[in-house]
């Protein structure tokens, strides 16, 4: 064409085939030259070396051993401060009402709550200052020992009066614990005589306001006179003590239908096992409709009276360890401790020289109509789930026993 006439032609960079037009008359015209604006320099690139990677190296081992040993003296050293705390049960403490009794100041103070178990162990630091009146029915220690699977007894107390990281119920309760029951593979067994004994101790030796029974038996519908446990149960009842016991661990498909001993005895005070989402323990123990005397169970003395928190249930173990277990022992404590912080707030119903079962039979009735208004009761589940400040606010509304 003529008017590319005295023109150059120029293979474009990385495309021989495209030819471009150059005027070579143009002031300072450089040869393969192009404005960097349109994608092209002359300036010839760099190559850049390419070196993989190394995964590992001697020096990295030996930096990675170092830092590892480090960790294992600061651990053996209990050096290491970054530690995950243990799980609680809070759930069970606010679910309970607990919560908001000790937010009105109510902490067990002058109460005497007397424990028969496994023992209790003073080694975990929740319980290192806690004054503890001990009795040794199976080896006659005289200082505190716990004899159990477990630790049970400690795993009560500390329910109880654990004094830092999950406060306790009731935490300035006089504690007594009576070690009745010892280690028998995984279980904790004990004769219904010592028990029995250990029952009568708390009456009269420790005086308890309330005797606290995380413990049961089957009850033995043959018999021709009741046990030793169930009969200093009633020798306490009868006192004007407060008994709360266990209904038991034997529901589901081989429940017997009754709850265990002693807590069939009319006027204790009878606890099954719910969960965090307020439904009965699958293990829990129905209660039964007749008792032992062959009469009706009426209001408010129906079997079992209440569930309380016993599912996943975190306490103080052995071994400055805390433990999560789950059963009706562990909701006796929480009904336990609400009772000792009820009969803090009304020390007049506490027993006495001439106390009678009349303030017994009123704060159970306050019991079940703060949870059944309509007198409804379950043979599962009670007359419903433990409400402390319900239960208070019922006592108080109450008549003078």
């Amino acid at each position: 064409m003529e008017e590319l006439r005295g023109v150059d032609l120029l293979p474009e960079p990385g495309e021989p085939k495209i030819l471009s037009a150059v005027d070579p008359s143009t002031n300072d015209h450089q040869d393969q030259w192009r404005a960097e604006v349109t994608g092209w320099a002359p300036t010839v690139p760099e190559t850049i070396p390419y070196r993989p990677r190394r995964l590992f190296s001697i020096t990295s081992g030996v930096m990675m051993a170092i830092f590892l040993g480090i960790i294992v003296l600061l651990w053996q050293s209990n050096l290491l401060l970054l530690q995950l705390p243990p799980s609680t049960s809070e759930w069970a403490f606010e679910q309970s009402e607990v919560r908001a009794l000790q937010d009105d100041g109510l902490t067990g103070e002058g109460v005497r709550v007397c424990m028969v178990d496994t023992g209790i162990s003073l080694t975990h630091t929740s319980l290192e200052d806690t004054e503890v009146v001990f009795k040794d029915f199976v080896r006659n220690s005289a200082e505190p020992v716990d004899y159990g699977s477990i630790s049970h007894g400690t795993l009560m107390a500390g329910l109880l009066v654990s004094n830092d990281y999950q406060i306790g119920i009731a935490p300035n309760v006089t504690l007594g614990m009576a070690a009745a029951l010892s280690a028998n593979g995984e279980n904790n067994t004990g004769s219904e005589t010592r028990v029995g004994d250990a029952i009568r101790w708390c009456i009269f030796d420790f005086e308890a306001d309330i005797i606290s029974l995380s413990l049961g038996g089957e009850q033995d519908q043959t018999a021709s006179r009741e046990g030793p446990a169930v009969s200093a149960t009633r020798q306490a009842i009868d006192a004007g003590i407060f008994v709360v016991a266990a209904a038991g661990n034997d529901g589901g498909s081989t429940d017997d239908g009754f709850v265990s001993a002693p807590g069939n005895v009319n006027l204790a005070i009878t606890v099954g096992a719910s969960s965090r989402d307020g439904s009965v323990w699958s293990q829990s123990s129905m209660g039964e409709s007749i008792d032992s005397d062959g009469n009706e169970r009426a209001f408010p003395h129906q079997k079992p009276e209440l569930t309380a928190p016993g599912v996943g249930i975190v306490s103080t173990g052995k071994d400055d360890q805390w433990y999560a277990s789950s059963g009706t022992s562990d909701a006796t404590v929480f009904v336990t401790g609400a009772l000792a912080l009820i009969l803090e707030a009304h020390p007049e119903l506490k027993p006495n020289e001439t106390s009678t079962t009349a303030c017994i039979e009123l704060v159970k009735r306050a019991l079940a109509e703060s949870l059944s208004p309509d007198f409804t009761h379950d043979a599962t589940t009670g007359y419903g789930d433990l409400k402390a400040q319900s239960w208070l606010n019922r006592v108080s509304a109450s008549p003078n026993c």
